[in-house]
Order: C-alpha cells, then structure tokens, then sequence
C-alpha cells in the first residue's frame, strides 16, 4: 500500500495551493519559535508538509560552512523512528558550526556538486556497479539505510548556503517533477534558513564569548596556573571541544619551554627544545596572527621538526593563538583534535579572549613568585642583618675600652686618651713596640666612633712589596701595569664609611708618602692608571714601632706627613714596663687557649709566674700568649712549669742580678724560692744606689713603675 502510495503521489504534480500552504506554515512556525528555535520540531513540521507534495521517509536540512570545506546539520526528522534504518542520525544537536557530532566534509553528503548549485537524484544506492561508492554511501550518515534520494541546494543571499536532502527506504521514487517541486520548496526554505542561521549563530556566538568571564573567573581563584589549568579546560572544552589544549611559553633562549600546560584525555609528553622556526606557522604566531590548520597532513611541512612532531602525534585540526606580554609573543595557547576540519575563525574568537585571560593568570603567577622570592631575599636579608648586628654588637663589646685587659697606670692611661679621641674624626697616630696591642686599639677606637657601622680595614705596610704598595692602597685600573688584568678597588675605597688602619706606617716608600699626603690633604684620590676622582671617605690611624721623629729627622720620613698623622699620639707602654698586667694577662690567655684546645685543667705553677714576672719580654703581648701557647702544648693539659715556657734562655741581664750571689758571698749556688732572690736583689739594688730608686731600676733593669711594683708586692714601701 506505501509503494503505491509512493507512486501515486510522485506522477500527481503538485498544485500552488499545496506550495503556498507548506509556505504559510513554515514561515509561521519558523516566527514562533523566535525565541528559543527547535530544529527538530521545526523539520518535523515542515516533513509533514513536504511529505504532501513529495513522499519521503527521511528529511534533513544542512547549512554550509563559510569555510565552503564543512557544514553544520540545521535539522532533521524521520518517519519510522523505531522501524530498522529509521532511527535519527543527530538526534538531539542543534549546532551551528560548532557540535563535533554534526560537522561532516562537503563529500560525506554524497556528491559535492550540490554545493555547485546542482540538483542530485539518486533512484538506488544499492544499484551501484561501484562497490566503493555503494560502501561510501551505506556509510555516509545522511545516505545509511536509504535507497532512494533527491538532494536539492538551498540559497542565500549571495551563495550556495546549504542542501535539502529527501530520502525514501524504497527505490525509485524520486523523478524530474520531483527535483522541480523539491526547487520551489529549496528556493523557499534558503532565505528563511539562512535568518533564523545568522540569528541564532549570532546568540550562539555570544553565548561562547561567555565563556571568557567564566574562564576569568576560574583565573582568580589561584595565583598558580598549573592548579587551575585542568579547570579552565572543564569550562573551554563545552565550547571549543578538543582533545587537546596546551599552553606553551617561549623562554629566554628563544626555545618552547618543558612542563607545558596541558589539558588532553591522554597522557601527554610534551618536550621541550623546539623554536618556533621548526614549525611551518611560527612566523606568523610571532606577527601576533591567530592560526588555523583544517588538516595537518595536507598542510604541515614532515621536513620541519615541529610539524613533524605534531604529524606523529595524530592531531589533524589546529588552532594556535599567540600569548601576547606587553607588545612581545611569549607563547602560544594550542587547541588540537584528531579529525580534519574542526575549528573556524567563530574558533578562533573566543579562543584568543581565552588566551588573553591565560597571559593575565601567567602574569598573576610570575609576579606572585617574584613577590615570593623578594620577600624571601628580604626574609635573609633581615636575618642576615640581625646576625650582623649581633656578630657587630659581640664585636663591638670585644672592642670596648673597658674590656681590654689591662690595669696598669701607665696602660690605662693610654686608653684613656684613645677613649677620647674616638668620637672625633681626628687622624691618630699609635706608637710603641711591636706586639704592645696598636691594632687592638685601633679597632677599639674604631668601635667608639661615630664610623662604627662602616669597615674596619687593616694595612701592614711593610708586608707589602714596595712596588704594590700604592695599587694596594688606592686600587688600579685594568691595564695599567703588566699583570693589571681587571679593575682592583684599593683599600682606602674598601674602608670607605670606615676606619682605615695603616700599621707600620714608617715604612712606606716616599713616592706613596707623598699620595697619602694628597689624600689627606684634599680627601681625594685617583685610581693607579685611572683619571676618575674618588672620595677618601675614611677616618685613618696610623701606627708605627720605630722613632718617627728620628726618621724624618734622618731625611726618610716626611716632616709635612708626620705632623699629618701626628696630630693626635697614642704611646703604649711595652710589657715590661706594665709589670702588673703580666700575671693578668697570663690568665687570660691560659684560660682562652685551654678551652679552645680542650686542656680547661691546666694551670701556672709558682715557678712558671715568678719567671714570666722576670722575664723582659722583648716581643711584648704577642710574646706571652705564644709563650702560653707553647706551654699548653708541652704540659699536655698538666701544671705549667717555668721550663715548658721556654723564656729563660731570654732573660735579660736582670735576671742575672736576681740570681748572682752578693759580694764575699761563695761562688756555689744556693737554693731558695725565687721570690725570696728576686727581693733580696731589690734590696741590694737600693742599697748600692744609696737609696735612688731610678739607679736602683736601671741596675736592675726596669722601669722605675716596675720597681715600684716590686717595692709594694715586698712591702718595702707603705
């Protein structure tokens, strides 16, 4: 009964009362759904009619593509739902160049000669004598269990905008009359498709865009954009449906960077080392252009190393969008899938207000690490300066007037006047024997002063060779002798803020007497082989062991730097002549050498004290703690004697006084405590000066504070 139903519908030719009701019904129901439009019901309306004029089992309306390469379904509905090959083939999709569901190649339709404004009949797939062309068809989705069609172009405006397609399970059904009615019915439906398309492709277009607030909200949520790019694919992927998106950043070297940001159902090793010159599109990402590959393997180049890599990965679509920082490409954003033709310039919109959103979390990110690493480079910098204020206050009291050891009258009055002088910006000029503590003091006049924050720096001038003496000082420049291979910063500019310390100043060579002589005088100074002024911003304290004034009075010293560094004199007494501060500072060294070598029971023997009291010390302060050292060492952490001090050998001829034996007296030695012989020369010292105690410490070889000291410890002086 359906074939001749078929049959005699397809000889009756269709009247314009048929065609104009078919008209005011589609147009009807097409303003009726302006709204919110349904395809589906709108095909099966319009089946309905058609089916009037032409008998069908199946109708499906697709729209072009710009691309002129795709389409999208517009609508479909089929008679038969439940019967075999009458289910929808796209049941449920809507899309207007965008579903992966509906998006097939011109070809898939049939014959792409309908897009060319040509009408096609086909009377039965299964007639075919071509089996490729019968597998073709059974697989095509607007073709599958069809045995008859007729394929009609629709118009636009200015094109080929789409094609009708009527189908029929049975053969034979369609003929010339059915072409020209199926015409009228495409000439009708082209303008109507084409509005209702720009209309909703339009709402649907801003409907993507949307996805751009959305993708700026999940940006907000983390300051690292490796936790939220998962998320951001959650929200692109409804839109720009992938199977694959990566964010890729240029590094300084001009390379793609590894550890990519991606987003992929798959496992993803994406490596690193790859420029954008090893990919046939890299020119253009760098000229700021969006980029669009419809199918890899026709237009990516195997010969460049990129594409060949994005070849083996087996992405035929690409959609590149540069990642642009200030006016300079960083990166690129990549959206990829496996089958041909998936992204248009509606694509590529919304992916580049996605990709500006991406720059925008990238930039959150480095400035929130740059943050990190500031606040932690400030984090040690605080600690670093409270461990200097601690290392610089335990300096500080190191060097305090009061803790240097020391009670004889002679000494402290010596540091009393260093005391003073500290606030001032006066040059100082300390004097006295080698080892009686200049530097020592130097330090602590340092320390007092108002230049205590800035460098304490030290000079030996007489460890330095003659010839380096005033590149030391005053630094050269690269080249200016034989071996001057780099800029050295001397140290008057090393000491600068500071004090600038120069022991054994006596020796310097005249030529430099006479620089140093400049720099105190102007308080400036030039570079060795340098023309650039610096400013000698240093407080100085000079020191010497030898007698200036004999120097410059023998014609190698200066006159005019002597009175320079002269202007304020520091003598410290030698050793011997601070006879109180022998024993003193014998214990302090034994004490801070036994802890540090582990020996904390050792100790001095009466013998051992009563021969450094004796001893004239001729290297002075550095003389008894070498001597203490030494004798920790051979007493292996036992009592001290007075022979594992190792002095008597260096006594001078006062202790041969304590021990000679008086006159009429016999020449054999006589054993008794060696305090007992040290007073008893004291005494017979007096008695042949007649009473002079000045004689009396002269014979005795001492100074006239020491013999007194002697005096007070035998009570013989109140």
């Amino acid at each position: 009964m359906y074939a001749r139903a078929v049959e005699e519908t397809a000889t009756m030719p269709p009247t314009d009362f048929d065609l104009a009701e078919l008209y005011g019904s589609a147009g009807a129901l097409a303003r009726s759904m302006r709204g919110e439009f349904d395809p589906r019901r709108f095909l099966e309306a319009l089946s309905s009619q058609v089916r009037q004029v032409i008998p069908h089992d199946r109708l499906t309306l697709v729209y072009l593509e710009e691309n002129g390469r795709t389409f999208s379904v517009f609508g479909e509905h089929a008679f038969g739902e439940h019967t075999a090959g009458g289910a929808l083939r796209h049941e449920g999709h809507y899309t207007i160049g965008c579903d992966p569901g509906s998006r097939y190649t011109a070809e898939q339709i049939g014959r792409a000669s309908v897009f060319a404004g040509h009408p096609e009949v086909v009377r039965d797939y299964q007639a075919s004598a071509d089996i490729a062309e019968a597998e073709r068809n059974r697989q095509c989705p607007f073709t599958a269990g069809l045995r008859s069609s007729v394929t009609l172009p629709i118009y636009g405006a200015e094109r080929v905008s789409g094609a009708l397609i009527i189908g029929s399970f049975t053969p034979d059904v369609y003929t010339e009359s059915s072409v020209k009615t199926g015409q009228r019915i495409a000439e009708f439906l082209g303008p109507l498709v084409e509005n209702i398309v720009l209309l909703h492709k339009e709402r649907h277009r801003r409907r993507r865009l949307a996805v751009v607030p959305a993708v700026a909200r999940v940006v907000g949520t983390s300051l690292n954009v490796h936790k939220i790019f998962d998320q951001l694919g959650a929200v692109v992927r409804p839109v720009l449906d992938f199977d694959l998106m990566i964010a890729r950043l240029i590094g300084p070297s001009g390379t793609f960077q590894g550890g990519d940001l991606h987003v992929s159902d798959e496992p993803e090793d994406l490596p690193g080392g790859y420029r954008p010159e090893d990919y046939s599109f890299g020119s253009r990402l760098l000229a700021q252009e969006v980029v669009l590959v419809r199918d890899a393997r026709a237009e990516l180049d195997v010969s460049l190393p990129g594409d060949r890599m994005t070849l083996e990965r087996g992405m035929r679509s690409l959609m590149m969008v540069p990642l642009i920082f200030g006016e300079v490409v960083g990166g690129v954003l990549s959206f990829a899938k496996r089958q041909p033709d998936w992204f248009d310039e509606d694509d590529g919109e919304v992916a580049t207000g996605i990709a500006a959103q991406v720059v925008v979390a990238i930039q959150h990110q480095r400035l929130a690490e740059e943050q990190d690493r500031r606040a932690a480079v400030e984090e040690r910098t605080r600690q670093l300066e409270r461990r200097v204020e601690r290392l610089r206050g335990a300096l500080t009291e190191q060097y305090r007037f009061d803790n240097i050891i020391g009670q004889a009258p002679v000494f402290r009055e010596a540091l009393d006047q260093a005391a003073l002088v500290a606030p001032q910006e006066t040059t100082v000029l300390l004097t006295g024997e080698s080892g009686t503590g200049k530097e020592l003091v130097a330090r602590a006049i340092h320390c007092a002063s108002r230049r205590a924050e800035g460098p304490f720096v030290a000079v030996n001038c007489a460890a330095l060779p003659e010839a380096l003496v005033e590149s030391e000082l005053f630094g050269h420049e690269r080249g200016a002798f034989t071996g001057a291979d780099k800029l050295k910063r001397g140290r008057f500019e090393l000491a600068a803020g500071g004090t600038l310390f120069l022991d054994e100043v006596g020796e310097l060579a005249p030529s430099v007497q006479a620089k140093l002589l400049r720099v105190l005088q102007e308080r400036q100074y030039e570079r060795v082989g340098g023309t650039a002024t610096l400013k000698a911003d240093v407080r100085l304290v000079t020191a010497t062991n030898r007698d200036l004034e004999q120097v410059v009075g023998d014609g190698r010293f200066r006159v005019d730097l002597y009175y320079r560094l002269a202007v304020f004199r520091i003598h410290l007494p030698a050793l011997r002549e601070r006879e109180d501060d022998i024993l003193i500072l014998a214990d302090h060294f034994l004490r801070k050498l036994a802890e540090r070598m582990g020996r904390s029971k050792a100790g001095l023997s009466e013998q051992a004290r009563q021969l450094l009291l004796v001893h004239h010390w001729p290297g002075n302060i550095r003389e008894l703690q070498n001597a203490i050292e030494r004798a920790l060492i051979l007493a292996d952490g036992a009592l001290i004697s007075g022979a594992h001090l190792g002095i008597a050998g260096h006594s001078p001829a006062a202790v041969g006084v304590l021990f000679r034996p008086a006159v009429g007296e016999s020449s054999a030695p006589v054993t008794q405590p060696l305090a007992e012989v040290e007073k008893q020369s004291v005494i017979e010292a007096l008695r042949r000066a007649k009473g002079n105690k000045s004689h009396a410490a002269a014979a005795l070889g001492l100074s006239r504070g020491a013999l007194y000291t002697r005096l007070r410890r035998f009570r013989l002086i109140a």
